[in-house]
């Protein structure tokens, strides 16, 4: 399987890759961020950062909360929907990760549901890891939020099929040279067209995160395994859940 360097930039942008994902659960994704919250104890004014914010769900939902948040993403589709959210609590940017953000702003920076390790290289994982860091406070702190490699290689289902609204993905994946690779090949039956994009996202272990945070200064405070902190376990945790302080 071959999977472009830059397979993010029109799978993102893509109708298709909103339809796909569709049916992610935004009342778990709420509870994670409500438990979060609970656990941070931000300041009520705190400023927040959202990076690979997509459409900006979870943004909206921090600042309904009356916090000042900001969002970044690469996807100028899901930018330009996002913008629609916008008011005095909640901004939104275009914007690649990798490149430097707002430095020592925010209190709290967010990346959530595996938005990270898209890169081909370590210096752009790095780099964006960086970006992450610099936005924050000293003192502040980072919420990164990954799959669990070893738990999805142990589980990895390598064929699917399915339908959303007329639309066929078969999906194959399989994990490559430390890479979780993932082809998705489309038939959209309305418009007898037919597609295919791939996802690459780095394998990355707890050594390896623990490794790229100790080169950022990013002293890890705290592991969970899943959206319910429940401590994590290599082997049967399915999310990696780190959180970290800026110095």
């Amino acid at each position: 399987m071959e999977v472009d360097k830059l397979w993010f930039k029109d799978w993102f942008n893509s109708p298709y890759y909103h339809l796909l994902y569709s049916h992610r659960d935004d009342r778990e994704a709420a509870a994670f961020i409500d438990k979060l919250l609970t656990y941070l104890h931000p300041a009520p004014d705190a400023e927040m950062l959202d990076v690979a914010c997509g459409k900006g769900r979870h943004a909206k939902y921090l600042a309904d909360k009356g916090y000042n948040v900001t969002g970044i993403d690469l996807s100028i589709e899901s930018i330009n929907v996002a913008k629609k959210l916008e008011n005095d609590h909640l901004s939104f940017f275009q914007h690649d990760m990798r490149l430097p953000f707002w430095v020592n702003y925010f209190d709290v920076v967010f990346n959530f549901f595996t938005s990270f390790g898209y890169f081909d290289s370590q210096r752009d994982n790095d780099n964006a890891l960086r970006t992450l860091k610099n936005a924050m406070k000293p003192g502040g702190r980072l919420v990164l939020d990954y799959l669990n490699s070893e738990y999805v290689a142990a589980h990895l289902v390598t064929d699917e099929v399915k339908e959303e609204e007329g639309v066929v993905f078969d999906i194959r994946r399989e994990l490559n040279d430390h890479k979780f690779m993932k082809q998705i090949n489309i038939l959209d039956k309305a418009k007898m067209r037919r597609a295919t994009y791939t996802e690459s996202v780095n394998a990355f272990t707890r050594a390896d995160f623990e490794r790229m945070f100790a080169k950022q200064g990013l002293l890890i405070t705290e592991i969970f395994g899943d959206y319910h902190f429940n401590s994590y376990d290599a082997q049967r945790s399915p999310r990696l859940i780190i959180v970290a302080t800026k110095s």
